[in-house]
């Protein structure tokens, strides 16, 4: 099986699944356009379908004109253009509409990050206590809960400061720190038919695309960990630390990848550069909310995602965990059950059989979300990104690929 799916992936120089990828991706973002309920949604599938066709049809004609091998560069162009079309610009007109008195230009979610920063800049505490949060009215509570970490209210920041522009919403911000830490992950990786699917899992799918433009928030986080992930193949712990501990400091899905990437790097030797920042920066973003109101944090990282809100959380896809906790007697703890039991597995393997190499680090990181993400009581369809590009990243790890690596350290080429 995996030498059909190799197979399959390099037909035509790869162009073969290019093509199949953006003319699906087109159909979808049509689809999207026509049928959503969510008016974001409708207006990003509206500007990217015609960026996804316009990606298919470069691919036909580079097959056509270039019948052997294309090459990586190429194709790599391609990807980066497409990102451009249907991210970068379905985010910039629904910012610039929004500016301009639209309310359905953006997900709740941008929306909530920017009153983080909001309060942060006036309280010096990104969250509302539950008595705050009880005092709004019921259908408007759910925006005042905030249930991310203290790092993302930075992104909201611009525009407590500047007010409502364009270039304030937070999702261009989102935008900016992704394209950054994307393009120096990149930079680390040799060219390679790896890296052409690891960017192209990185921004140009659907699920990555349509996030960014209508909510984005999810994007950065995951930008972030990419690059470290990056850094670790190339020897760079102490930098791979900070961008995780980053990521980490904005959202919690980032914690199970700290936790991989810690463990190799006491496999490796590198604990001592890598821990301090992967660690440090997480619980040094904490200490602001801690000081002014420990119970707002409190309120709002743990009770309201475990369900134990002023309202219900909006995040139920219908996947297993889901299912389970609605439909058997003590399903949520059913669900629980499973979750942390899944938990104990992969840590019990992650001790065992611990990570080597970042692109074993990389499989570990995208299997045990994707477990986490079927299995948890309340979660979403959009957090399948991060076991997508993780996964689809991998390959591009391995520590041949890596052009920037310290020759010199054994670590990298242990088998």
């Amino acid at each position: 099986m995996t030498e059909l799916l190799r197979r399959v992936d390099r037909a035509a120089g790869g162009l073969a699944v290019d093509l199949g990828l953006y003319v699906v991706a087109a159909v979808f973002a049509g689809i999207t356009a026509v049928t959503s309920t969510l008016l974001p949604h409708r207006a990003w599938g509206a500007v990217a379908a015609w960026g996804y066709a316009a990606a298919a049809l470069a691919v036909l004609v580079l097959w056509l004109l270039r019948r052997r091998d294309p090459g990586t560069s190429a194709r790599s162009l391609i990807a980066w253009i497409t990102w451009a079309a249907v991210a970068g610009l379905p985010l910039i007109i629904q910012a610039v509409q929004r500016a301009s008195g639209r309310t359905d230009r953006a997900q709740e979610e941008v929306v909530v990050v920017e009153h983080m920063g909001e309060s942060l800049l006036h309280t010096g505490t990104p969250y509302l206590s539950r008595s705050e949060i009880a005092a709004i009215p019921l259908d408007e509570r759910l925006l005042g809960y905030r249930p991310y970490q203290p790092g993302m209210s930075i992104f909201g920041l611009p525009r407590a400061i500047a007010g409502d522009h364009w270039w304030t919403d937070a999702r261009i911000w989102f935008a900016i720190t992704t394209v950054l830490a994307l393009a120096a992950a990149v930079t680390l990786l040799r060219p390679s038919a790896s890296r052409v699917r690891a960017i192209q899992a990185a921004t140009v799918l659907p699920v990555t695309a349509l996030t960014l433009a209508t909510g984005g928030d999810d994007i950065p986080v995951l930008a972030l960990c990419l690059l470290a992930l990056a850094l670790a193949a190339t020897g760079r712990y102490g930098w791979s630390g900070a961008a995780v501990g980053a990521a980490a400091a904005c959202k919690l899905f980032a914690l199970p990848v700290v936790a991989v990437l810690a463990v190799l790097a006491i496999r490796n030797g590198r604990w001592r550069r890598f821990l301090p920042p992967a660690i440090g920066l997480p619980l040094i973003a904490l200490l602001p909310p801690l000081l002014v109101n420990p119970d707002a944090l409190i309120e709002n990282v743990l009770r309201f995602p475990l369900g134990h809100g002023l309202v219900t959380s909006p995040a139920q896809s219908p996947f297993p965990g889901y299912l389970i906790s609605q439909s058997l007697p003590g399903g949520r703890l059913v669900a629980a059950g499973l979750l942390v039991a899944a938990a104990a597995m992969i840590g019990l393997l992650l001790l065992r059989r611990s990570p080597r190499t970042a692109g074993t680090a990389a499989l570990f990181c995208g299997w045990g979300l994707l477990a986490a993400i079927l299995l948890m009581p309340t979660t979403r369809f959009g957090y399948l990104l991060y076991p997508a590009a993780l996964l689809l990243w991998a390959p591009a790890l391995r520590k041949d690929t890596a052009t920037t690596a310290p020759r010199n350290d054994t670590a990298l080429y242990r088998q």
